[in-house]
């Protein structure tokens, strides 16, 4: 338990640090090219238009059932999904990316998951403000509710540290596992969901709904949409929250136990 709690005290110690390689990592990533950092943003929102054209102009999909327009209600869950894939993506290959600092004995290599996650998360805030901006295009001014986004922004952080610090470990001996993950990115967009409105669509098979709703995930998508449109707050899904938490702090204590006893060996196998 007390190397458990030393990885909280560690990141809190380097915080200047995480912050300045967060940065930096940020910056590095589009380096070179024209536009810069504005590429961070083009994808994703070239993404979100795309699945709009397809779903409300194409199929038309959701849209007599919805109290917003469809393209207010995927936005409001694949913001969290976009830092989601990002943070997930570039934690697990953190060290490898950053394997000049492994090899430094001096260097606590902990750290390296959290640059990644502070690095998405700059793209995420941006993001998280589109999405404020565009609901008021809509005529959706912010409240109360929409504080939530910080609790819900932070149990995703969490969940996906936790995931991080297991995957980062683990790639370094097994590098097929980069393509796995990016395999179950693919398939977890649909069955999380974020295109579609499972409540309407499962209505009659509530057990698959209760199976999707295993992923955590669906948790912080729901959450997202309970901020900006059906104006619930966390507390009003107990059961589901207890559930989360419970999931989302096992994660964190194994992927912690995972990186502590293959962190001796990163440096020989790097």
């Amino acid at each position: 338990m007390k190397s458990f709690l030393s990885l909280p005290a560690e990141i809190y110690q380097n915080r200047r640090m995480i912050y300045k390689l967060a940065k930096n990592d940020f910056k590095t990533k589009f380096a070179g090219s024209y536009l810069g950092i504005v590429w961070a943003f083009i994808q994703p929102v070239v993404t979100v238009m795309v699945y709009w054209f397809v779903f409300e102009v194409g199929f038309r999909a959701g849209n007599d059932s919805l109290p917003v327009p469809f393209v207010l209600y995927l936005v409001a869950g694949i913001v969290p999904w976009f830092f989601f894939q990002e943070a997930l993506n570039g934690g697990t290959n953190a060290l490898i990316e950053y394997n000049y600092l492994v090899k430094k004995v001096v260097f606590n290599i902990s750290v390296l998951p959290v640059v990644k996650m502070i690095s998405a998360l700059f793209v995420h805030a941006v993001f998280v403000c589109f999405t404020v901006f565009l609901y008021g295009m809509y005529g959706h001014f912010p409240d109360l509710y929409y504080l939530q986004i910080f609790y819900y922004s932070g149990g995703l952080l969490l969940l996906t540290l936790g995931l991080c610090y297991a995957t980062s470990a683990v790639v370094i001996f097994f590098r097929d596992l980069s393509q796995v993950i990016n395999i179950a990115l693919q398939v977890g967009v649909w069955l999380t969901p974020i295109m579609w409105i499972a409540d309407d669509m499962l209505a009659s098979h509530g057990w698959l709904l209760k199976i999707l709703k295993l992923n955590p995930i669906y948790y912080i998508v729901t959450g997202y949409r309970d901020a900006f449109i059906y104006k619930n707050w966390f507390w009003e899904r107990p059961m589901w929250t207890i559930y989360f938490w419970c999931f989302t702090i096992g994660a964190f204590l194994i992927g912690n136990w995972i990186f502590r006893r293959l962190r001796v060996h990163f440096a020989d196998v790097l």
